[in-house]
């Protein structure tokens, strides 16, 4: 009997983790944090598996809420093997340390909580195995039932560096988690690649599920249009402010970037950029070649940069035009992104410009919905201020389309779809269309806790 078990990312978006049993060993697949919570609220409900055999972890990829947990789960399992892509382990070691001191105020004074240390971190980083795009390789936990192994194999699924799609198969019976998956070409990454088999159960995401799909438009054309709207504002010798994620989206626009200033499309300006982003852009340029690259030539690290953790006050910063690449990408309180945002409101040549998803009970979903005149309250601790600065919104999507869902339905064949990672209102729209479209498929809307048994 194989059964599924969610454990977080249940009609959310955040802490992703879903338990599977197949025929005694215990898989997990993924162990993230929420970044909107604290306490224990922030991590997965692995008290739901407490009984349970756990056996393996497979990570999908290195964003916190797919690995942010992790230290907390060998806290309670210190025997479970942890296996990603090599790249995917690469930046889990940046990713996890720098987890360490933020950690410290998430979680707060929670006494169930062990907060872990660098050393601890170091300990988990060597004990992941790594397991290429494309490798086969055999799993058996210590209470698996049968004596035919479980084979995993891992496919690009084309979001960030290292991101896997995840092919689990038992005898005849096939399981595909999607992790976080893009079908489309982004500036540096490649799209997703899918099994070439018919698959007996899709656990899929749901991101831009209720995202009408002309918002998200081609990445070639949305960068021109952020170079025609960056030229006028460095043009009148303001600076713009790019809130983005560390991992990922830091390396894909400061690639596009660059690109469109060498094609003389963008104005010639300095673009600032430092931190655990310029870190994770090196773990990039190391693995150029041996991943789906669309430009291998391209090293990131070469780009011309200033380090924005030089500058020792923000008021330099509009002294002469600048792009400024800044996470967090959700512009959480108490990041660089979110203390930038705050000196930008009251710069009328400047501007910030958005470049992807904002979780609607975020500050930066503040900011992006705010109009130059109007006036606005970032937190229930800040006085209102007045937006002096441009704000502009792009969308540089590293999900698929949510008619790509679809198509991945179409091409898979499943005969269950479990929908995951995404608001009530995209799993709605994602499982609304798949009984339209492809009759004889059960569909699952996850829900924490509820056992799905598969077969």
């Amino acid at each position: 009997m194989h059964t599924f078990l969610p454990l977080g990312a249940a009609g959310e978006i955040g802490a992703s983790c879903f338990y599977l049993n197949i025929e005694g060993t215990g898989i997990i697949l993924d162990c993230g944090m929420h970044p909107q919570k604290a306490g224990l609220d922030a991590l997965p409900a692995f008290d739901l598996i407490k009984d349970l055999p756990v056996d393996f972890v497979l990570i999908s990829h290195a964003h916190q809420d797919h690995i942010g947990a992790l230290p907390f789960l060998v806290q309670k399992h210190p025997y479970v093997r942890i296996i990603s892509t090599p790249q995917t382990r690469a930046i889990a070691e940046l990713t996890l340390h720098d987890s360490v001191s933020i950690l410290k105020e998430q979680i707060g004074k929670e006494e169930e909580l062990k907060i872990y240390s660098h050393e601890e971190i170091d300990l988990l980083i060597q004990s992941i195995e790594y397991k290429t795009y494309g490798e086969e390789f055999f799993l058996a936990g210590y209470k698996h039932k049968s004596s035919e192994p479980i084979k995993i194999t891992f496919f690009d699924a084309g979001h960030i560096l290292g991101s896997a799609g995840i092919l689990i198969e038992f005898n005849e019976w096939k399981f595909f988690y999607s992790g976080d998956i893009n079908l489309n070409h982004q500036q540096l990454l490649t799209g997703a690649g899918l099994p070439k088999t018919k698959i007996d159960t899709l656990l899929i995401e749901t991101t831009y599920g209720s995202t009408d799909s002309s918002l998200l438009k081609n990445w070639n054309d949305e960068a021109e249009t952020f170079a025609k709207e960056a030229n006028k504002i460095i043009n009148d010798g303001g600076s713009i402010l790019v809130p983005v994620f560390a991992l990922g989206k830091t390396q894909e626009i400061l690639a596009a970037i660059w690109e469109l200033m060498q094609k003389r499309k963008l104005i010639q300006t300095d673009i600032y950029t430092g931190g655990l982003g310029a870190k994770i852009s090196r773990v990039y340029d190391y693995n150029r070649y041996v991943v789906n690259y669309s430009n291998p030539e391209l090293e990131l690290s070469k780009i011309p940069q200033k380090n924005l953790y030089d500058v020792d006050n923000f008021e330099d910063l509009f002294k002469a035009p600048s792009i400024i690449l800044a996470s967090s990408g959700m512009m959480l309180e108490k990041t660089i992104s979110f203390q930038l945002g705050k000196q930008w409101l009251k710069q009328s040549k400047s501007a910030i410009f958005t470049v992807g998803y904002m979780e609607e009970t975020t500050p930066g979903y503040k900011f992006a919905n705010s109009l130059k005149g109007n006036k606005i309250q970032i937190t229930g601790n800040d006085k209102p201020s007045e937006v002096k600065c441009s704000i502009k919104n792009f969308r540089f999507s590293s999900h698929s389309k949510r008619e790509e869902f679809l198509e991945i339905v179409k091409k898979l064949k499943p005969g269950n779809v479990i929908l995951v990672h995404g608001d009530s209102s995209a799993i709605d729209w994602v499982g609304a269309s798949i009984l339209k479209n492809h009759k004889g498929i059960k569909v699952f809307k996850a829900e924490k806790g509820k056992k799905i048994t598969l077969g």
